[in-house]
């Protein structure tokens, strides 16, 4: 699990999923006390080390992670949102995020608002009917307030230390960006569809 707090700024060193499966991520802090076998969460997406150094970590990403995600789209030097996985005891800044992506959304609107920068966001209809305004998504990995859910989009808006801090400063129009709606809607639109009141995803 993890809070959608990023805490550093990796970026690609290799990106090799398409012929080895396998993303090498420049880091330092995520890294000050990992093992192999540990998660650290890349632009959202909960992955597992299987080596690590002072350096930064690879993680082996598979054809399905691929497909669900924009981890393929990658290049060398790309910056990446970074966390590493909750420990029992720790604050939680943002909410509960699994790592796990639904979907991939598509960067539509972006300009700057005062000193916010309010981003739209086109997602496709599994994740659109499962946010709620004020309600909580994981964009990139980032754990950020819905501001308004429209019919093919939803709005968040950033303060400057986000931007400041994680890859939210590139989300220019049609950008791709990993999405993950919050856990407890996935449970509750499990159940009501049990019920036969909504159609699962």
């Amino acid at each position: 699990m993890f809070s959608g707090i990023v805490e550093e700024l990796g970026q690609v060193a290799e990106n090799a999923i398409e012929t080895r499966g396998r993303l090498r991520v420049g880091a330092r802090e995520v890294v000050r006390d990992v093992t192999v076998g540990d998660s650290i969460a890349v632009n959202g997406c909960c992955l597992t080390v299987v080596a690590a150094d002072t350096h930064g970590f690879t993680a082996d990403v598979m054809p399905e992670t691929a497909r669900r995600t924009n981890l393929g789209i990658l290049e060398a030097g790309d910056p990446v949102n970074l966390e590493a996985a909750l420990a029992y005891g720790d604050r939680v800044g943002g909410h509960m995020v699994t790592g796990h992506v639904d979907a991939v959304g598509t960067v539509c609107e972006s300009r700057e608002e005062a000193n916010a920068r309010w981003v739209a966001i086109a997602a496709p209809p599994l994740v659109i009917r499962r946010l709620v305004d004020r309600g909580c998504v994981a964009v990139d990995g980032v754990s950020l307030t819905v501001v308004d859910v429209l019919d093919d989009r939803f709005t968040v808006s950033l303060i400057p230390h986000t931007v400041a801090v994680t890859t939210a400063r590139r989300w220019q129009v049609d950008r791709l960006v990993n999405l993950e709606v919050d856990l407890i809607a996935r449970y509750v639109e499990r159940s009501l569809a049990a019920l036969g009141t909504v159609r699962s995803a």
